[in-house]
């Protein structure tokens, strides 16, 4: 009879709603063993797959969580294939009032928190002969929108981070990827987020382009990207052993790339103002 291969493992972080719990759900009923991590262990995701799906803590801004929940992982499973850097926040404001506090939160979570998870990762990698690393950044990573200034920033550096890795880890027989969703209306990554953007006063200077800007966002003329085609590009992702670095979702962030890599900067300019608004508060405001 011909040998089977054993199951690959992958670690995901901020697997307790949404799109991480999404994904958790689709690796293991892929066939892959999953070290599903968060801050508060669900023990209900656990039983879906309890011969396949492991939950442990981690928290991102932690190191310490952050190398027991691999070993945890390696320990169960035999070892670490792929990492997926998932957990992220946002916040809408202004950046003249946004608080030192909430821009280090965002820093902190979508930067640094997967520059810690990858560096405790590439060991167990390395040790498995190779592997992939999937950071889940967004289409602001490729295209910037108004109000979310701080968090273009952290997956902007995300990135550039990933892409600068992806040269450096080859080295090392790992694979750098990154899957840039559209907005997926996710319920809890949105209510965070407003939570967060309460902390930001917006000053009455900026609150008629802050009222225009957001009601653009509520007449966004692209539609949700689905949860589950992200997790799809993810486990795509883990499981491509090409060169490729960059996985756009959603109709949105395949328009982004489009605009900023195949068209002149004026036109690019141009056509993201159409996509934010910005003309039309242009138009109102001349």
């Amino acid at each position: 009879m011909p040998e089977t291969s054993a199951p690959k493992t992958v670690l995901i972080t901020g697997c307790s709603t949404g799109l991480g719990r999404t994904t958790t759900l689709l690796f293991a009923e892929s066939g892959w063993n999953v070290v599903a991590t968060m801050r508060r262990p669900d023990p209900t995701l656990a039983a879906t797959h309890p011969e396949r799906l492991l939950v442990v803590p981690l928290d991102v801004a932690d190191p310490a969580s952050i190398e027991a929940a691999l070993a945890a992982g390696a320990a169960r499973f035999g070892g670490i294939d792929a990492v997926v850097n998932n957990a992220g926040i946002t916040m809408l404001s202004v950046l003249e009032t946004t608080p030192d506090a909430a821009i280090g939160r965002i820093f902190d979570t979508n930067l640094f928190g997967a520059i810690r998870v990858m560096r405790a990762a590439i060991p167990h990698l390395r040790r498995r002969g190779g592997g992939t690393i999937v950071n889940v950044s967004s289409g602001t990573g490729i295209a910037p929108m108004p109000l979310l200034s701080i968090y273009s920033a952290s997956k902007q550096a995300l990135e550039g981070l990933t892409e600068s890795l992806s040269y450096e880890l080859e080295s090392q027989g790992i694979r750098v990827k990154l899957v840039e969703p559209g907005p997926m209306r996710n319920t809890a990554f949105t209510t965070t987020g407003m939570a967060a953007s309460a902390e930001a006063p917006v000053p009455e200077s900026y609150k008629a382009f802050f009222d225009h800007a957001l009601g653009a966002m509520m007449n966004y003329p692209f539609p949700a990207t689905p949860e589950d085609e992200v997790a799809t590009a993810i486990l795509r992702a883990a499981g491509d052993t090409s060169a490729r670095l960059r996985y756009p979702v959603g109709p949105d962030t395949e328009e982004y790339a489009r605009l900023r890599w195949t068209t002149s900067e004026e036109e690019y300019r141009a056509g993201m103002a159409r996509l934010t608004g910005l003309d039309t508060w242009r138009a109102k405001a001349a």
